[in-house]
Parts: structure tokens; sequence; C-alpha cells
């Protein structure tokens, strides 16, 4: 009898089997041949990194039609300890499918994901309008509601390919309002080992305002913009401890080991009470920023070796 896999060889996703995140874990290359373990929730997922039950969970984090998973990214300034280590994109789509038997002008109420109906949302109205929505906690969990023994919902918001794994038939397909519409994955694990630089990565920290006062966003922002680094996500997100109070959460374009990168993120780490850094990892297409001489490392390190020899009067220095 083969022994149980080790729970550090395991990857969580928010499942059932059919949802798009486990669509991103297929496009993880370390998680082939490993178990997989389905979740319910992002909360679920990144305890089950912090608890060592996995080696690494695949979440959603931004969508290109809504923008940042607020889900995501609480849990992520809530949770310390965890590191983005890669990341992924989904071409996202969506079936409106039903019981066998019925058929469209039968439905009512509609089951989906709120990101899934928020991004169907046009096509309901004009084909069903009027019709009630009844949030789901996955995309397949969904298209499941409706085989239970008294479903609420005529309809359900499901990923394309659904019917191969559930008794459903599909009412209408490409029903998404954007039909270049992504998400983008992360993968997250406990490890404090960064990858290497690939010259095309990315940064992501959460970062939290000293004070409310006017320009304090443009201090923060004037850490990058001084230092030529691209924003790729800048989204607010309330801290929740009193009204008005934000932290955000941002992408930059390069890895901590690029100097620019660095040399902000120790103004950032003197600019905010508090900055989580969540890691440097290779971006999922592959765009490489175009970095102007004066913001590349070797301007850098000229820079400081010039100072260097100021402070330390060597010979010539001046």
């Amino acid at each position: 009898m083969t022994d149980p896999a080790a729970p550090s060889d395991t990857y969580s996703y928010l499942g059932p089997a059919g949802t798009f995140t486990e669509a991103a874990l297929k496009l993880v290359e370390a998680a082939a041949g490993k178990p997989w373990r389905s979740v319910n929730n992002v909360g679920e997922a990144l305890d089950d990194v912090m608890s060592g039950r996995s080696i690494g969970a695949v979440i959603a984090i931004e969508n290109s039609v809504d923008g940042g998973v607020s889900a995501t990214q609480d849990a992520l300034a809530r949770i310390p300890g965890v590191r983005i280590v890669g990341e992924y994109l989904v071409p996202v789509d969506f079936v409106l499918v039903a019981r066998p038997g019925t058929t469209l002008a039968d439905v009512r109420t509609v089951n989906a994901h709120p990101v899934a109906y928020a991004q169907t949302h046009n096509w309901l109205e004009a084909n069903l309008p009027g019709h009630g929505h009844i949030p789901a906690s996955s995309n397949v969990a969904a298209a499941l509601a409706l085989l239970e023994a008294n479903p609420t919902a005529d309809a359900a918001v499901a990923p394309p390919g659904i019917t191969d794994h559930h008794d459903v038939v599909v009412l209408a397909s490409s029903i998404g309002d954007n039909a270049s519409a992504v998400t983008r994955f992360v993968l997250v694990s406990k490890t404090l080992a960064l990858p290497e630089p690939t010259g095309a990565d990315k940064t992501s920290v959460i970062v939290e305002l000293p004070a409310d006062h006017p320009g304090a966003l443009v201090d923060m922002l004037e850490q990058f913009a001084t230092r030529g680094i691209n924003m790729g996500l800048l989204s607010s997100r309330p801290i929740g401890d009193e009204l008005g109070r934000y932290r955000f959460v941002i992408d930059l374009d390069g890895h901590v080991r690029d100097e620019r990168v660095a040399d902000a993120l120790l103004g950032l780490r003197r600019f905010s009470p508090r900055v989580t850094f969540l890691g440097s990892y290779p971006r999922a297409d592959g765009a490489r920023p175009e970095v102007p001489a004066r913001y590349s490392d070797a301007a850098f390190v000229e820079a400081r070796d010039w100072l260097r020899a100021i402070v330390s009067g060597e010979p010539g220095a001046r």
C-alpha cells in the first residue's frame, strides 16, 4: 500500500474541480503530479500554507475587468508570512447552465460567483431582464447548487467545460461582457527564498500611509516616480480601524534585487509606518520594462561609489 503524500507536497486551490483557479494551478510546473487540495475560499487556502498542509496555494488577485480581488488583497494584508512566488494568467469566459429540461425562458434566478456575475451582468440583463442573483462561493459551486434536491436558482454562470464534470446543460455560451477578459492568479508559499531576477519581474507590496493629509498619496507615489519605476497595480483597501484609513496594494515593475526597486523600498520603509513585502517573481507575460540609463543598476552603483569615495576622502574624489 502506498503511503499518502506528505502535506508539503500538496497544493491548494479554490475548488471544486473545473474552476478557473484549477486551470491556473495546471500552469504551475512544480505542481504537476503532486496532490491538489480543493478549498472553499482564499482564507482557507492561505491557512493551508501557513499550517503546512500545503506547500503552496493558487489564488486570484486581479481581473482585467474588475481590477483587484478584494478578498485576496485583504487576506494577504491580514496573514503575515506568505510570499508570492509566481503569477499565471487565465483567459476568462462563461456559459449559462441549467438542469436538463430547463430552457432560457424558464430562468428567473441565477447562481453566480460575485466576480463572475459582474463580468456577465450586461448579458444577463439583456437576456434575462429582472432576474434575481444568488451569490455562490465559486463558479463551479454555482453550477453544483443546481443539482441539489431543492435548488434555489434556475440557472448558473459557470466556466466552459463544466459539462465535462457535472450533469448540466448549456443554455448560452460566451456570455462574458468582455471577450478579452483575463484573471491573474498568484502562487503563494511560506518560502523566504527569492526567485532569481529574470529581467521581466514584478514586486508586490502593501503600504500604509503615515497620516491622512493633503499630498500623502503623492509622497508615496514619488518613491517610485523618482526612481523610474512603473506600477502595474495600485489598489486601495480600507484598513478597517477607522473611517478614511487605507492601505495600498502595489505591483512594481522589477525585482527587489534591482537597484532602483531596492532603493524605492528603502524610501517606502522610511516613509510608511507599515510596508509588507509580498514577493518578487517572474511576470507571466514575460514583458521587460524599458529602464532609462539613469535608473539602471550601473547608475545606482556608480552614484553610490562616488559618494563613498567622497566620504572616505579618497584622492581625486569630487
